[in-house]
């Protein structure tokens, strides 16, 4: 007897619809984390996070016992879609026309002490690093979700094209501006 866990996506789904409730655990288990973590960096709100996760997931619910997954071996994909939609929508019943950005929750304490060369470069590496990812949250909306999903998440153009329902050609156009935007930003902040 196979166990869950050695089970892919598509038929835990399948055993799912035929009545294993289990199998619907180990799905939301594999991609709980991931899933709520892209629902956060796109509202940047951790109790508007927790709704829209649930409400995902009841959609997903009734999507599956509705016969509307595909078996194509793309779950991720399929669901992220889905939170990315539930997303939008959360966004257009509250009027905001855009995403809001997650809140900087570093301590903002002061590293002191003596820095050996490792150490050095591995503070600088980190700092640049957070400089970066606070001018990926200036970037507009669609360009920091194509940004936050290719880096973050490592999906590739098309899957991002599916999740965003736009064609590859827009989810690369707005990798493109991201990435110019943020050459702008880096050369200018940081440098003053």
């Amino acid at each position: 007897m196979m166990h869950l866990k050695d089970c892919t996506d598509e038929q835990l789904a399948r055993m799912y619809i035929e009545g294993n409730n289990q199998a619907f655990d180990e799905l939301l288990s594999r991609y709980k984390s991931k899933l709520f973590s892209f629902i956060l960096f796109m509202t940047g709100d951790y109790e508007t996070s927790d709704d829209i996760f649930q409400e995902t997931f009841l959609k997903v619910i009734v999507k599956l016992r509705e016969g509307k997954y595909k078996d194509n071996g793309k779950f991720y994909n399929w669901l992220a879609r889905i939170a990315h939609n539930t997303v939008i929508d959360h966004f257009r019943s509250v009027g905001k026309v855009g995403l809001t950005s997650i809140e900087d929750t570093e301590t903002g304490e002061e590293k002191i002490g003596y820095c050996d060369n490792d150490r050095e470069t591995e503070i600088m590496r980190e700092q640049t690093e957070s400089f970066l990812w606070k001018c990926i949250e200036r970037l507009p909306a669609p360009q920091k979700e194509v940004v936050y999903m290719r880096i973050r998440q490592n999906l590739q153009f098309k899957e991002i094209a599916d999740i965003t329902n736009v064609s590859i050609s827009t989810s690369l156009g707005r990798m493109r501006y991201a990435v110019l935007n943020l050459r702008r930003m880096m050369t200018t902040d940081y440098i003053s």
